[in-house]
């Protein structure tokens, strides 16, 4: 029978850790890691191109802004100057014959945007529509934005032939020129206006970095735009106006929060970091133990043995003397470990002479009745090893 046990001289015992103990030990960081790491790559490949993205804003790079179109007017010589409110466009009218580009109408007053006189391009159905062009009326459904002909007379949409157009629907007044139709009407309209000519397109797709350069919308946009004349590019202002309440003015918003809001914000961050030094992992250097007493291999196997003739245990002391004895004389005998009773008993009785069924009770035989008997057990295994080692 074999005890581990640590030799006698050895009075310490290393404690290096295990592939198990190492992963319970550092899976939270790495699986917080990996968290962080596949939040990084969704913010990269999901998130914004250049920030947040402003349709039609001739200063917008990513795919929903119209810098490409700026870019291309700037190199034709025609200046393009972008504004967000409408005192900037009426102080841009005053410098002389301009053409007015307007892409939102969220936060303008039509009836302002109506003083300022010349040629005006309007995007899409905006609010105030009926008041920047007038007798323009639009249908109840919109049509799908896609590559139209321009099936009509005006001489910037025959220019560009198909171009990349839907959305709203117009009906223009008397006199009007409707291009690009769809359903019962068109989705692009032009008609002469006191003090110039207004256009009114139903989708600004065609404007776009990302539609440009297709069909004919670079043609389009360009014959619309670019006539020479200085463009006023009317966009939403990045910051919208806020009506501040009466006594209000002038406060920001740390200012109107109640003094202790920081003094918790303060107190919860040292709770986390504390709660974050109590309960977090530290590990260091592999360390040693000094055990209080060296225990000898021959001391525990007289304990062990006293314990099983205390409580009479022969079945399972004969068990272990069995099973130590099969061990040792199965790869001696030139047998694979999971060879069966049989063929261990065969073989021991072939070459220790042994009647095989002497050798087949000594080791699968029942328990023995008594002590006397588990010990003669014990003495015949040792004498066949022995028999098997000399030859």
């Amino acid at each position: 029978m074999s005890v581990l046990t640590r030799p006698a001289g050895d009075a310490s015992y290393p404690t290096s850790p295990t592939a198990r103990s190492t992963w319970r030990g550092s899976r939270i960081i790495v699986l917080l890691g990996l968290v962080i790491v596949l939040v990084s790559v969704a913010g990269v490949l999901f998130g914004p191109e250049s920030g947040p993205s402003r349709a039609l804003d001739p200063d917008d790079t990513t795919l929903a802004g119209s810098k490409a179109l700026a870019e291309v007017l700037r190199s034709r010589g025609v200046t393009v100057d972008r504004v967000d409110s409408v005192e900037a466009a009426a102080a841009k009218a005053t410098t002389g014959n301009r053409l007015l580009l307007i892409t939102d109408m969220s936060y303008f007053d039509e009836y302002s945007l109506t003083r300022i006189q010349g040629d005006r391009l309007i995007v899409g159905d905006l609010p105030g529509l009926d008041v920047l062009a007038p007798g323009v009326r639009t249908e109840p459904a919109p049509a799908r934005t896609r590559s139209r002909e321009p099936e009509c007379s005006l001489p910037a949409a025959t220019a560009a032939g198909s171009a990349y157009l839907g959305g709203a629907v117009f009906r223009g007044p008397t006199g009007a020129t409707g291009c690009y139709p769809a359903g019962d009407g068109y989705t692009l309209v032009s008609f002469p206006q006191a003090g110039g000519v207004t256009t009114v397109v139903g989708d600004g797709g065609f404007l776009t970095n990302q539609r440009l350069a297709e069909d004919g919308n670079a043609a389009l946009a360009l014959n619309l735009i670019g006539t020479g004349r200085p463009v006023t590019w009317l966009v939403r202002p990045a910051t919208p106006p806020v009506t501040e309440l009466p006594g209000e003015r002038g406060k920001s918003m740390y200012d109107l929060m109640p003094e202790s809001i920081r003094w918790t914000v303060y107190m919860s961050l040292i709770a986390l970091a504390v709660t974050a030094f109590w309960r977090g992992r530290r590990l260091g250097p592999v360390v040693t133990e000094k055990l209080p007493v060296v225990v000898r291999a021959a001391e525990t196997v007289e304990g062990r043995g006293r314990l099983y003739r205390a409580r009479r245990a022969r079945q399972r002391a004969a068990e272990s003397l069995r099973a130590g004895a099969v061990d040792r004389l199965t790869p001696r005998l030139g047998l694979g470990s999971g060879a069966g009773p049989n063929e261990v008993v065969a073989a021991l009785a072939a070459r220790t002479g042994q009647d095989a069924h002497q050798v087949g009770a000594a080791l699968y035989g029942p328990p023995p009745v008594d002590d006397a008997g588990l010990v003669g057990l014990a003495g015949y295994l040792d004498f066949i090893e022995r028999q098997v080692s000399e030859l």
